[in-house]
């Protein structure tokens, strides 16, 4: 039986994966999101090239047989991809672009079947609304420190819930992987999610 690899140093993916019965082995890859190759792209096709990264250097350091999960996301505000903030005036600057308004989470996936030599990749879009933030909620909500290092410098499941009145589409996809896709994945692939849950 293969082992569930996650690709990611995300705490918020491993806690999802761990929340549904799964037992994740984590191998961060760390590929440079910050490029001129994948800042070129779409915010759409970003995802799924990162995602495929990551999967792919991790691929080379497993030596067992695994189900490895790449990951990316990143928030797309009119074609423009907000990545991680990184500092507390670029978090601030993108919170009151996104105060109310909507964007979409694009997450990529890429999931690679070590022994069976055959990948899924793919990416699940959810919308997010955001309520209209005061300049005191944001420099409240910057110095938590929460968004300076997660995609789109919000989080829907920490400090920012209070700021996001509606999504549409997939919770966990906005948390980081979603978990229906991944589901799908593992039956293309041949395992049942009991099956999945076994993997450690």
């Amino acid at each position: 039986m293969p082992r569930i690899v996650l690709a990611s140093q995300s705490q918020s993916r491993r806690r999802l994966l761990e929340d549904a019965g799964l037992k994740p082995t984590i191998i961060v890859s760390n590929v440079d999101e910050e490029t001129d190759f994948f800042n070129a792209m779409s915010p759409e096709d970003m995802v799924i090239a990162l995602a495929n990264s990551k999967a792919h250097t991790v691929r080379e350091l497993v030596d067992y047989p695994a189900l490895i999960i790449g990951c990316d996301s990143t928030f797309d505000v009119d074609g423009v991809s907000f990545g991680k903030p990184g500092t507390a005036d670029v978090a601030r600057e993108r919170a009151k672009k996104i105060s109310g308004r909507s964007g979409l989470l694009h997450t990529g996936h890429c999931i690679i079947d070590t022994e069976k030599g055959v990948e899924i990749a793919d990416r699940v879009t959810t919308k997010v609304t955001f309520s209209e933030m005061s300049d005191l909620e944001i420099d409240d909500y910057i110095a938590s420190g929460e968004p300076l290092h997660v995609a789109g410098g919000f989080t829907l499941d920490g400090f920012g819930s209070p700021f996001i009145p509606v999504i549409e589409g997939d919770y966990t996809n906005v948390v980081g992987i979603s978990m229906p896709f991944l589901r799908s994945a593992m039956k293309q692939l041949g395992y049942s999610w009991p099956q999945v849950k076994e993997m450690s």
